[in-house]
């Protein structure tokens, strides 16, 4: 009996093997789980894609009646979501990922010291962070090569240095003897501009003097176009001048009408310069048009300084009220705008959207600052006792110049250069026989100077326009110019000349009543009411005795 007990108490029930139906229900439920983790990933991928390489808010298709309006706005939106996503997808063969500071807990990142930051890279990085103290000539001023190899400061003083900075490695140097306002580099790094006392002149990389430009009088400011060939000037007379540096022929010579300009730099995306002057205009000009394509008023007192983005779409702005706004180039519009404690002098935008702003001895640096308002710097750097004079970020590289009364500075930023470059179109590491290629393509490529419009996308476009449809529209402007010319407006005699009158002259002549004719009719009758009411209050303050002597003055 006990082994009989034992027998039975080491049996083990196994357990019963799933059927049909239940293995049919776990792989659909497998299947299930994957497809809404896929889809999941692809909204994720999605949502990240439209915020990065999106065109603002999408438009509400369905509500449009029009129908072929809404077909039209279903396709652009199609395109643009296409676009996107393809923008997004194209990010997985960047070999480089940008890298920025990140702080911890209740840290931020603008305490951050450039000390700090050194002692947390490697040798190779840190050595990208030095000062050049040069108390005796300075304010300097700054510029990058295209390439971000070399660097060229000028001294107000006179002194002039072009040296490979990452190198080590001095080019030339010279003592000028006399006032220095700007420099350049032109479309590489042999030769360089430099605005003194009263002409521009060219030196090559041995500082031997190359060219003398005595039609540049008194520059102010420069700017190169490197896809043109044009070296632009603004000087104190208020002309702006562009040079052809490939043929030496000076292509136009534009009269701002406007004064000394204040500031100038030019749109990276289209080669439309923006000049800033001191009533707090900024003008956008072009060597086809003598007259400016368009005028935003962007302070109130002068426009120190000037920035605008590499895609050409956002534009930066210094005024004297201590006020940096942003500004879209699409529309002309105030995006938003910061405050400095004293007005800046200095401002530049990075290859990866960062902004820095050169005000007193500091320097700051904003992330996120452009298509939206950041409410803190992303890094700050003081210069005791040495004013800002220039910031300039470096192509291709993680580094801020800041040249200052006391000489040169170059700072870390991470994060501020672009990681992954195009080396057919600009290579950092090129050698003497691809620059001297890269030379000969770019003059077989130069784009003459009447390609330079407002709408880089407008060259290659095709007219779709009937020929009977533009002969209509040419007869129409020149009928439209000929009546205007036939009415000529006769002067009348003193006081009833003005412009006021002389439109509704014009204008009454083609019986016409329009929202702008009766506004100035509106106009007028105020006017003459104000003046009755002064005349009546005139007269009753001279009393009845010596009223009949007063007559009203003339409008």
């Amino acid at each position: 009996m006990e082994s009989d007990d034992e027998e039975i108490g080491a049996v083990t029930v196994a357990p019963s093997r799933p059927t049909k139906v239940d293995a049919k229900t776990m792989l659909q439920k497998r299947h299930r789980e994957q497809a809404e983790a896929e889809e999941t990933a692809v909204q994720e991928f999605q949502q990240k894609a439209f915020e990065e390489y999106g065109r603002g808010a999408r438009v509400p298709v369905k509500t449009i009646k029009a129908k072929r309006l809404r077909e039209n706005m279903k396709r652009m939106e199609g395109k643009f979501r296409d676009g996107a996503l393809q923008a997004k997808a194209a990010e997985l063969l960047l070999e480089e990922t940008p890298g920025y500071l990140e702080a911890e807990g209740l840290e931020k990142t603008y305490h951050f010291t450039q000390k700090a930051i050194q002692q947390e890279l490697d040798v190779g990085t840190a050595k990208k962070g030095f000062e050049l103290k040069l108390p005796t000539f300075g304010p300097y001023c700054i510029d990058y090569s295209r390439t971000g190899t070399d660097l060229l400061i000028g001294g107000r003083k006179g002194h002039v240095a072009a040296f490979d900075w990452r190198a080590s490695s001095l080019h030339t140097e010279l003592q000028l003897n006399e006032t220095i306002r700007d420099v350049k580099w032109l479309h590489n790094s042999q030769f360089f501009a430099v605005s003194q006392k009263k002409y521009v002149y060219i030196y090559d990389l041995k500082g031997i003097e190359i060219h003398c430009l005595k039609k540049h009088i008194e520059v102010t400011n420069m700017e190169f176009l490197p896809y043109h060939f044009l070296l632009a000037t603004v000087g104190n007379a208020g002309y702006l001048k562009y040079q052809d540096t490939s043929t030496g022929n000076l292509v136009c010579e534009l009269n701002t009408k406007m004064g000394t300009p204040s500031s100038m730099t030019q749109n990276p995306q289209n080669a439309i310069l923006h000049v800033g002057h001191a009533k707090g205009i900024v003008t956008l000009w072009s060597p086809n048009v003598t007259t400016p394509l368009v005028k935003v008023l962007c302070h109130q007192g002068p426009v120190r300084a000037i920035a605008v983005d590499r895609e050409g779409t956002y534009m930066a702005t210094v005024g004297q009220e201590s006020l940096v706004s942003i500004w879209d180039n699409r529309m002309y519009k105030k995006v938003h705008s910061y405050t400095t404690p004293a007005p800046a002098k200095s401002i530049h935008i990075s290859d990866r959207g960062l902004l820095a702003v050169g005000w007193g001895s500091h320097t700051v640096v904003w992330k996120d600052a452009i298509r939206t308002k950041a409410n803190s710097p992303y890094l700050q750097h003081h210069t005791p006792a040495n004013a800002v004079e220039d910031v300039r970020f470096c192509p291709f590289e993680d580094v801020l110049g800041v040249g200052h009364a006391g000489g040169f500075e170059s700072i870390i930023v991470p994060g501020s250069g672009e990681a992954n470059f195009d080396a057919l179109e600009l290579n950092p590491f090129e050698n003497k026989k691809q620059r001297q290629e890269a030379e000969v393509k770019m003059l077989l490529n130069k784009l003459q100077p009447e390609m330079i419009s407002l709408d880089q996308n407008a060259i290659g476009k095709i007219d779709r326009r009937r020929p009977e449809e533009k002969d209509q529209e040419s007869w129409q402007e020149a009928e439209k110019k000929r009546i205007d010319e036939k009415i000529k407006i006769k002067d009348r005699q003193r006081g009833k000349n003005s412009a006021l009158r002389r439109y509704l002259r014009k204008t009454g002549k083609k019986n016409i009543i329009d929202e702008k004719r009766l506004k100035l009719e509106g106009l007028k009758e105020k006017r003459k009411r104000l003046a009755q009411g002064l005349a009546e209050s005139k007269r009753e303050e001279l009393g009845p005795a010596v009223s009949r002597f007063y007559r009203p003055p003339a409008r």
